[in-house]
């Protein structure tokens, strides 16, 4: 049913947010935060984002419903009707200039883990002009003295019925940024304008195909059976954002969700390609800070120190031998020095050095093993030189995700394919990139996919890997999340409900 086009004017935010650190440690408060390292918001009204939200986002006759949906929720057929595709990916593209102007915004206005109070602040005006009911205040940052920023800007909605007697699935994006200083060619209309912080993960688009998805759920509510649950998550980039709202009761709260999907656009394959496996598909991560401390003096006189840089550099020599030899060949880990930091002149040897880094492997239990075997390494490797050492992890290491073998079998791949652009999901090996959603994972059944972005046909390049500063999004790919984001929310509560 065709209706008259709805507009929808929603002020956009300046943002003005402080840089913070890549690693959960701790950093001062610049000027004008608090000691949480939260910046007061500036908001600029009179920069307005007009917001075009579809013809067909209006009430029907006092109630949001759609005769498919309802036959499709009515019908004998199965979840894997193909009835549904047309309409939704109709409804998807709908949305086009919706999804590239809330994108764009987004990317303008980056903002680091826990200080995401203005893209809070954006998703939610977006979610009122929708007639979304939602709750604030999830995500509160519980490590303030390691991790800069109070937190708080995570929202749950709920799209359904409501009722604890039936399904609830939940479908999540991410919202935090990097700092990395944006170097990307081409997109200068919509290009970071917090220097040195950057959307160079995809976060933006995430919670943009999440809001294109509300918008296609929520005009058809009323016919729902079960409840889809939102997740904008804050503070994914080594905050686990993650597992504070499961601390604080995401699913617990009635209806308490039985499954949850998530999605990453992923440059690494072909644009329009969803990729996915059954059991790990992104690994176990933790994150490690070293400090090693001797005795500084001239470096003319070496005989008088205790040379921290020497040994820094032999502990980081020691630790390539930790996967070639104690880890079997036949397990999967990572161990990256990846920060030396020590001394300020040629002619001083420093009283100390500085260490970062991370772990990686595909299992929690290889994850701690090899954390245990770096500690090792670097007390035995500091008392050979004669200097202390003080290890620093972070405060939530990540588990890794695990897709639900068996939701993988009976649901996952088959809505995959059907929405992947050649009608085939891909299957991809593991990677060593971490995702706090394997928290979500370890509580339900749930489903991590890929979306492929590699392969833009205009615009800069989007082949770049994630976390570099030339990183670019294919946008053709937003509707496609959307469609995705659509289908798995009413196709898995159909079948829960069969």
């Amino acid at each position: 049913m065709k209706l008259s086009p709805a507009i929808v004017f929603l002020a956009a935010c300046a943002y003005l947010s402080p840089s913070a650190n890549a690693l959960p440690f701790k950093r001062n408060a610049k000027d004008g935060e608090d000691e949480a390292g939260v910046a007061e918001a500036v908001i600029d009204y009179e920069e307005v984002l007009e917001i075009r939200l579809p013809s067909s986002f209006e009430k029907l006759g006092g109630s949001y419903r759609n005769e498919i949906v309802e036959n499709f929720f009515g019908g004998t057929g199965d979840a894997f009707s193909d009835d549904l595709l047309e309409v939704i990916d109709h409804l998807a593209n709908e949305r086009h200039d919706f999804l590239i102007d809330t994108r764009r915004n987004l990317h303008r206005h980056p903002e680091v883990m826990y200080n995401e109070h203005d893209t809070s602040a954006y998703i939610q005006k977006t979610l009122k002009a929708m007639d979304i009911k939602f709750t604030t205040g999830w995500a509160v940052n519980t490590h303030p003295d390691r991790i800069p920023g109070k937190g708080g800007y995570g929202i749950v909605a709920d799209i359904g019925t409501h009722r604890a007697d039936e399904p609830c699935i939940i479908l999540r994006a991410d919202m935090d940024a990097l700092p990395i200083l944006e170097k990307t060619q081409g997109i200068d209309g919509f290009k970071s304008e917090n220097e040195g912080e950057m959307h160079a993960c995809g976060h933006d688009a995430h919670t943009t195909m999440l809001l294109g998805a509300a918008s296609i759920l929520k005009e058809m509510e009323d016919s729902i059976n079960g409840t889809v649950r939102l997740m904008f998550q804050p503070a994914e980039e080594g905050g686990a954002g993650a597992k504070r709202m499961i601390e604080e009761g995401l699913l617990t709260t009635d209806p308490k969700p039985v499954q949850a999907f998530g999605m990453h656009v992923w440059p690494s394959i072909p644009s329009g390609t969803i990729a996915t496996r059954p059991g790990t598909i992104l690994a176990a991560a933790e994150m490690f800070e070293i400090l090693v401390s001797g005795v500084g003096g001239h470096a003319a006189m070496p005989h008088l120190t205790i040379d921290p840089i020497v040994t820094a550099s032999s502990i980081v020599m020691n630790l390539q031998t930790l996967i070639a030899r104690t880890l079997s060949p036949l397990e999967s880990g990572v161990v990256s020095v990846t920060k030396f930091e020590a001394g300020d002149a040629f002619n001083v040897i420093p009283a100390s050095a500085l260490l970062r880094g991370t772990i990686r492997a595909l299992t929690t239990e290889t994850l701690l093993s090899l954390r245990d075997r770096v500690e090792h390494v670097v007390t035995a490797t500091a008392n050979t030189h004669g200097c202390n050492v003080t290890i620093t992890y972070s405060a939530d290491y990540y588990p890794p995700t695990v897709n639900d073998p068996t939701l993988f079998e009976e649901f996952s791949k088959d809505v995959g394919a059907m929405l992947s652009k050649d009608g085939k999901l891909l299957d991809i090996v593991p990677t060593m990139g971490g995702e706090d959603f394997g928290f979500v994972a370890e509580k339900i059944p749930a489903t991590f996919f890929l979306l492929g972005q590699g392969t833009a046909h205009t615009g800069p390049p989007t082949n770049y890997g994630l976390h570099h500063p030339h990183f670019a999004l294919d946008e053709s790919v937003l509707p496609r999340g959307v469609a995705l984001h659509v289908n798995l929310a009413l196709r898995a509560l159909k079948k829960l409900s069969s």
